[in-house]
């Protein structure tokens, strides 16, 4: 069952870990996040947590991958919707940019970059998520020029400069520098870039 805290066995199942310590960080921030600290949360021992993950990297590896499941599901979702393309756009960009500053995702985001370059499993993993995001935007593009929403473009490169903008304004969300500590700022900034990097078709 989904979402369940133990087994039968009594033992506490992966997927609650995970959904803890997604949990813990939006509480109290990545730094407060320690093995110990999720397992007296957890009721269970720290070991226990190792004997699945390994390491704390690894452990946040799994968390950020289980969230960015979640999303792929909401991105196919989004995809599959009769909408127009601008608001498929629009929507993108939402489900793209972190809730807050205390966005979970996003915090493990930025701590998993700084680690990428010594650690080629992390690489690995955030290229296959960007790739997700990349493919699923790509059509989005591909689709509303189809239908003569959007004006000619390159897809794979206009989706890149898109997500490297929405990468940016997503880090100062999470550092705390959109003015309020708000997320709209970064999503009325993401719009105006989205409207001149993908024009719509003028008559």
């Amino acid at each position: 069952m989904a979402g369940a805290a133990r087994r039968r066995d009594g033992s506490v199942t992966q997927e609650r870990m995970l959904e803890e310590a997604m949990a813990a960080i939006a509480e109290d921030g990545l730094a407060a996040l320690t093995m110990s600290a999720l397992a007296e949360r957890l009721g269970t021992s720290g070991g226990h947590i190792l004997y699945y993950f390994g390491s704390k990297d690894l452990l946040l590896l799994a968390a950020l991958r289980w969230s960015e499941t979640a999303l792929a599901e909401e991105r196919r979702a989004l995809l599959a919707r009769r909408i127009t393309a601008e608001r498929k756009l629009d929507l993108f960009l939402r489900l793209y940019l972190p809730r807050g500053p205390r966005d979970p995702r996003w915090t493990l985001w930025i701590e998993l970059w700084a680690r990428t370059p010594g650690n080629a499993e992390l690489r690995t993993a955030q290229a296959e998520l960007d790739r997700g995001w990349q493919e699923d935007l790509e059509e989005v593009l591909t689709a509303g020029v189809t239908r003569r929403r959007f004006a000619p473009l390159d897809a794979p490169a206009r989706a890149s400069e898109l997500l490297a903008l929405l990468d940016g304004l997503s880090t100062r969300v999470v550092l705390g520098q959109e003015s309020g500590r708000d997320a709209r700022p970064a999503l009325e900034a993401a719009r105006a870039a989205a409207r001149l990097l993908v024009p719509p078709v003028v008559d």
